[in-house]
């Protein structure tokens, strides 16, 4: 008898989507996602194409749809660690890491608030500092916090010890499902943007990235949503987005990330509307805001406030009092000038996450590590794992990778 169940690895929108497509016709899916919480990138978003709304809007819809349905098991904290078998009849095992925690919703911020144990916020692209005892999404699913033990001090231990909804003997472990299909929906991240030394990241604190700045700007990131610089807390006076920051660059990403322009025009009407007084330009080569969207970039560009230069930045450099010189030219124009601004966005390109990471099986990847096979043994890529799209075709894509796994388990 064929095995009808399907795996969707990632837990993403495009992941979630699949997982749902799948389990409301009726088939049995599990849905593996490595970090503590479903929504992937779209989670860390201000807001997002095409309605600009919170992530939230999309999201909580989706949460209730999971938990409305008993077809569709959720893992967090887990990863695929060996697949075996063939299209139709997979073996997965799947590693479970421990969340330390009670497995229901118990609300542990007095206790988080006890410890002073911490690090770097992930979440946060390195903007905050988070205790070992956190919940990074205020609406996330499972709405669960998560204890990173190895960052307690001895005494923060003793400490969540003595808590009923705490376990700090919870262990790892792993399970063994049987799928007939696969969904590969691993989503993107970030480019590393401290390769980009030219142009300042890494080395002046005012050069963020363009995911950094929609934390600035989400009310629930670490400025409560004011866009302030990093080095001071200030209002930016001057802000600029440099395009291509890395990408279409041989010796970095050479593909385009499709969305990149679109995000930096969302975020110059972040600032417009925050900060009405602050001037925006936006660096590029080419502006690229395919079908619908032209008419967003049109109404963007006639604020007088936002200014578009068709160019190059070649370099960025500390300038006073917390400022970046940006080295710049003006391709129309035929000039190259040095601006001062006060804040810089770099527009960092989608890597794929499955860039320089080792698979627990054999599929088929490019040079940039995008999926570009699989489908012939059942494996299906979906949303950015296949390449770079906004969160509506990441949607699309999700439906389109369920409906073929589910021919795939009828035996279609």
């Amino acid at each position: 008898m064929p095995n009808t169940s399907v795996l969707v690895v990632g837990g993403g929108f495009s992941g979630i989507t699949a997982a749902l497509e799948a389990a409301e016709v009726g088939h049995e899916v599990f849905l593996v996602e490595k970090s503590p919480y479903l929504g992937g990138r779209v989670a860390q978003l201000n807001k997002y194409f095409p309605k600009l709304c919170p992530p939230s809007c999309g999201l909580e819809i989706q949460f209730q749809r999971i938990k409305k349905n008993s077809l569709v098991n959720v893992f967090t904290l887990a990863e695929v660690v060996s697949v075996t078998g063939q299209k139709g009849d997979y073996t997965v095992k799947i590693k479970i890491k421990p969340r330390f925690t009670a497995p229901f919703a118990a609300d542990l911020s007095e206790a988080a608030d006890e410890i002073g144990s911490g690090s770097v916020n992930e979440f946060e692209f390195g903007l905050a500092q988070r205790k070992a005892l956190h919940k990074d999404m205020p609406f996330a699913y499972p709405a669960r916090y998560v204890l990173e033990k190895d960052e307690l001090s001895s005494s923060d231990a003793e400490k969540l010890a003595e808590n009923e909804f705490i376990d700090l003997d919870e262990t790892e472990k792993v399970i063994e499902v049987n799928v007939g299909a696969i969904v590969m929906a691993t989503g993107w991240k970030p480019y590393d943007m401290t390769n980009l030394t030219n142009l300042g990241a890494g080395l002046i604190e005012n050069c963020v990235s363009n995911m950094q700045m929609e934390r600035l700007a989400s009310s629930h990131g670490p400025t409560n949503g004011t866009i302030s610089r990093p080095s001071d807390g200030k209002a930016p006076k001057r802000v600029a987005f440099v395009q291509c920051a890395g990408s279409r660059d041989e010796n970095n990403l050479s593909f385009c990330s499709y969305i990149c322009c679109m995000a930096s025009l969302k975020q110059a009407t972040y600032v417009r509307e925050q900060l009405p007084d602050t001037q925006v330009t936006i660096y590029y080569i080419d502006l690229r805001t395919p079908d619908r969207y032209q008419k967003f970039r049109d109404r963007v560009l006639s604020d007088e406030g936002i200014h578009a230069i068709k160019g190059k930045v070649a370099d960025a450099q500390k300038g006073e009092n917390g400022t970046v010189v940006l080295t710049v030219e003006d391709a129309v124009a035929g000039t190259k000038s040095k601006e001062e601004y006060d804040l810089v966005v770099l527009a960092t390109g989608m890597q794929p996450t499955l860039a320089g990471e080792k698979l627990p099986f054999d599929l088929p990847l490019d040079e940039e590590g995008f999926i570009v096979g699989g489908e012939d043994n059942g494996i299906f890529a979906a949303g950015c794992a296949k390449k770079p799209l906004d969160v509506m075709k990441s949607a699309q894509s999700g439906t389109g990778a369920a409906m073929k796994a589910i021919e795939t388990v009828r035996g279609r």
